[in-house]
């Protein structure tokens, strides 16, 4: 679902958090990090549970990697720590279409530019709809629910703030990132350990060009066919759609797109707007006019990866998540 990329952002623009952040080469971290698994068996349902693991370069340019990866029946998170911690903790969920997690781009570069804030990061690895479930529209916000919450079972060992925790979720992880944000309070699974019975609900919420809505009118075309395996029913759009679940108990919410994304059409992202704003959830929006599907961190000319990681800091500082 997102496109490979050429080369990493190295912006001097001045914009409030810019310089706080030093934006530069977001991959030269070496090695991955710790793994976390979400569950503590491998979770039940997988409907082609002997499926291989499949990791992808789709870069083209030399020096640069942009992987994904497929096959997830052991769903976990990598964290990626601070050096400096300020207690603020990021859940990053990247996207990839319900079928492919782009895990560099939009989750190890990303973590490790917020990490320059003071915020550890935790990337998902989440298990995929389209790699073959039993009820394929949950598992996601399932996992999702699942690491935000051990996140903060395990929030004095990472030097995390267990109040302090958000999420930002790109393309099919916004989808992820939107559904934490609003029905946080839903049973996505059965709880399995005392860590489910701390609170899903993140402090702040950043669905990035995110595969929002559910309905035909304005869904990414591959939503409905990977969560339900055709055409939803309107029991499922009025279920699965985050802008018609919106109260005003929904976490304050960041949102980025860009108006010329072909893929995704930016109506998911105003359309959450509309509904944050008539629930008098605070939210704050940047649409930009060029910047195409997947933009991550992974910059080309022209594209919007500049503004949005440094507009979201100053966004986090006012919601409280850096103090």
């Amino acid at each position: 679902m997102s496109p490979s990329r050429r080369h990493l952002l190295q912006s001097a623009l001045a914009l409030g958090g810019v310089s706080a952040l030093g934006l530069g080469k977001a991959q030269a971290r070496q090695g991955p990090g710790e793994i976390i698994p979400l569950w503590p068996s491998t979770p039940a349902g997988a409907l082609h549970p002997q499926m291989p693991e499949v990791i992808e370069q789709t870069s083209t340019t030399p020096g640069y990697s942009s992987r994904r990866r497929k096959g997830i029946l052991t769903p976990h998170m990598v964290a990626r720590p601070a050096a400096s911690p300020n207690g603020a903790a990021m859940l990053i969920i990247p996207g990839g279409g319900f079928g492919w997690n782009y895990f560099e781009h939009e989750g190890y570069y990303v973590a490790d530019v917020l990490n320059r804030a003071g915020i550890s990061c935790f990337v998902l690895f989440y298990r995929l709809a389209n790699d073959g479930w039993a009820d394929p529209a949950s598992v996601g916000p399932a996992d999702a629910q699942r690491a935000l919450r051990l996140i903060r079972a395990r929030s004095q060992r990472f030097g995390v703030d267990p109040a302090r925790v958000g999420v930002m979720g790109f393309s099919a992880g916004g989808f992820l990132a939107a559904t934490l944000a609003i029905r946080h309070g839903a049973r996505f699974y059965a709880p399995v350990d005392a860590a489910d019975q701390l609170s899903a609900r993140p402090l702040v919420a950043a669905p990035i060009y995110p595969v929002q809505s559910v309905d035909p009118a304005y869904a990414y075309v591959g939503v409905a066919p990977s969560l339900f395996g055709g055409p939803p029913s309107p029991a499922q759009i009025r279920e699965w759609s985050p802008d018609l679940n919106v109260t005003p108990q929904a976490a304050p919410t960041f949102l980025a797109h860009a108006e010329d994304d072909t893929l995704v059409p930016v109506a998911n992202t105003t359309r959450l707007r509309e509904a944050l704003l008539a629930a008098k959830v605070p939210v704050e929006t940047h649409l930009f006019a060029h910047g195409g599907h997947g933009f991550g961190v992974g910059a080309e000319p022209g594209r919007p990866d500049g503004p949005w990681l440094p507009l979201f800091v100053d966004f986090a500082r006012r919601e409280k998540l850096l103090r």
